[in-house]
């Protein structure tokens, strides 16, 4: 039987951390804000910003949207950055990324004030996470790392595979499980024999941005799978999915972590942590 690795439960000392953390704050006069900058209207965006903005209200964080339309010429997008890196009431911001392909996304991430960057999106926040700091590392990775940490999954020694190689996910991941003692492997589009070097992996992770694409073919009993995607579920209209066919695999790997309610319930507590001591430094 497949165990499932709750997200919300790992994430509920967290939380309560959280607000406890925002109100020592507002003692002393500090009133920590997020703010959000999306460009247009995408689903996966959406839901994160949503997300976000309930588990803001709950810890007393104050969150505001910025959105701009994916239209919009590149100036209007960095006006918008600068004006949040400018803002002294704003203590973090988090630009929702990938943008649409017509922005000079590198650009964008540079306008970001560094001691507000919550996500390791510029330059400097990506040098840290490179050398596999946890306290630094983006969100995502980060919440990998914890959600392991919970339910007491040995990296040590262990092979890990991480399907995926973004900036924001995949490398700074890689990073931190090599931290951990892991031996790692990444894997991307262009990996030849892809399912069969997934299967080889005590720990897979996958984070490759395609709905439902791992399958049974790619995993074994003993494994651990932790599913870092999400993404519009084409079996469902309106609802959301991960990267794991998790009907698929559900029987056939040790440990899954189910989308909703897994790796993304860390996440957005973790971005909050962020805030909070980028807010207690400011």
């Amino acid at each position: 039987m497949t165990t499932v690795l709750s997200g919300k439960e790992a994430a509920a000392t967290l939380k309560e951390q959280n607000a406890q953390a925002a109100s020592q704050l507002k003692a002393r006069g500090i009133y920590p804000r997020l703010e959000m900058i999306r460009v247009g209207d995408n689903p996966d965006d959406l839901y994160y910003q949503q997300s976000l903005e309930r588990l803001c209200e709950k810890c007393g964080i104050e969150s505001v949207v910025t959105p701009v339309s994916a239209e919009a010429a590149q100036d209007e997008l960095e006006k918008a950055i600068s004006a949040a890196s400018n803002n002294p009431a704003v203590h973090g911001i988090l630009l929702f990324c990938p943008l649409p392909k017509k922005f000079d996304e590198k650009a964008a991430r540079a306008l970001i004030a560094p001691r507000k960057d919550l996500d390791c999106l510029t330059e400097l926040g990506a040098a840290r996470a490179f050398a596999g700091i946890e306290q630094a590392s983006p969100c995502t990775p980060a919440a990998v790392m914890e959600l392991l940490r919970y339910y007491k999954i040995p990296l040590q020694g262990k092979k890990a595979v991480v399907l995926g190689r973004s900036l924001v996910v995949g490398k700074p991941l890689a990073m931190l499980l090599l931290g951990a003692n892991a031996t790692v492997t990444i894997c991307h589009s262009k990996t030849e024999n892809l399912a069969a070097v997934c299967r080889e992996a005590d720990v897979l992770l996958v984070a490759i941005g395609k709905a439902k694409f791992v399958n049974a073919d790619f995993v074994h009993p003993q494994q651990i799978v932790v599913d870092v995607g999400i993404n519009d579920d084409p079996d469902n209209p309106g609802k959301i999915c991960g990267d794991v066919d998790f009907a698929s695999v559900d029987g056939k790997c040790a440990a899954i972590s189910p989308v909703p309610g897994g790796v993304g319930s860390l996440t957005s507590a973790i971005l909050c942590r962020n805030l909070l001591r980028a807010a207690e430094n400011d």
